[in-house]
């Protein structure tokens, strides 16, 4: 994907978002959203928007000093705890597991604070099992898994985790080894391993870390260690537009599962806004 003109009032947005997260004093805001216009400005237009985000992430950290999404990342850890015991019963009932902890994993992709403000996690849940997914490729999905005894899991939020926790543990009852991968460091809302051993991931699987605190899955920022096991990996379970708009058009079997949250990533998919997608690549 390539960042679009539409891009620019969303990373404006963006820093505001992260910034009224951070800190309530007003004039610090207005100088570090002042001094962001310069990454947005250097916008690189043939890369996707994950580029600007990072740079623009790491100069709101870098100038506030803090994770201005931590503690809004152990709130939704918690909230989705919470719901798990439940959601893991009827993952465990349903006529096809799998296909109940994918559409799951789907739902819970709406827990984005790059892109909203506050989630109902609960509505999400309903419409993703009320609502047809816009492109629905589950059967080359399953296919796929039941071929592969082991399969890279890229993670995208915190609070999310807990939804793919419950995929990961359907994958492992099928006799698969995971391996699940989170952000090296902190961006956004994103999962890190912190967050991996919260909300209890860090005990259903291997987890590793990319090594980037970029936006999406940047393969050339991520570290060699990360960058070995992708490259050998057969079979890849992407979550979350971000590593959609970084990792589209890879050679390698992925399949992404995630809402489209954005008029640009929605216009490229000839989709309507919040559109949910298990695609394979």
């Amino acid at each position: 994907m390539r960042a679009q003109l539409d891009c620019f009032p969303c990373f404006l947005r963006q820093a505001m978002i992260a910034l009224r997260f951070g800190t309530k004093d007003e004039a610090l805001q207005e100088t570090i959203l002042k001094s962001t216009l310069e990454e947005i400005r250097n916008t690189e237009t043939s890369k996707p928007p994950a580029y600007t985000t990072t740079f623009i992430h790491r100069k709101i950290r870098q100038m506030l000093g803090i994770d201005p999404f931590r503690e809004i990342k152990s709130e939704y850890n918690r909230i989705a705890l919470g719901l798990y015991p439940s959601l893991k019963t009827a993952v465990e009932k349903s006529r096809d597991p799998l296909w109940m902890g994918a559409r799951l994993a789907i739902a819970g992709n709406v827990i984005d604070f790059g892109i909203f403000t506050s989630v109902d996690i609960e509505g999400a849940l309903k419409k993703a099992l009320n609502t047809q997914i816009a492109v629905d490729d589950f059967n080359s999905f399953k296919e796929a898994v039941l071929k592969s005894d082991e399969i890279l899991y890229l993670t995208d939020n915190a609070g999310e985790i807990v939804f793919d926790r419950l995929l990961i543990e359907t994958l492992n009852r099928l006799g698969k080894k995971v391996k699940a991968v989170v952000k090296g460091a902190p961006v956004l809302n994103d999962s890190t391993m912190d967050d991996a051993e919260e909300t209890g991931l860090a005990a259903v699987c291997e987890v590793i870390d990319n090594g980037s605190d970029a936006v999406g899955t940047m393969l050339d920022w991520t570290s060699p260690a990360f960058q070995k096991t992708f490259h050998n990996a057969r079979l890849v379970i992407s979550k979350g537009q971000g590593n959609f708009e970084t990792l589209a058009g890879n050679e390698k079997t992925i399949f992404f599962l995630f809402q489209s949250k954005c008029d640009v990533v929605s216009k490229e998919l000839r989709l309507s806004k919040g559109s949910m997608l298990l695609k394979k690549s």
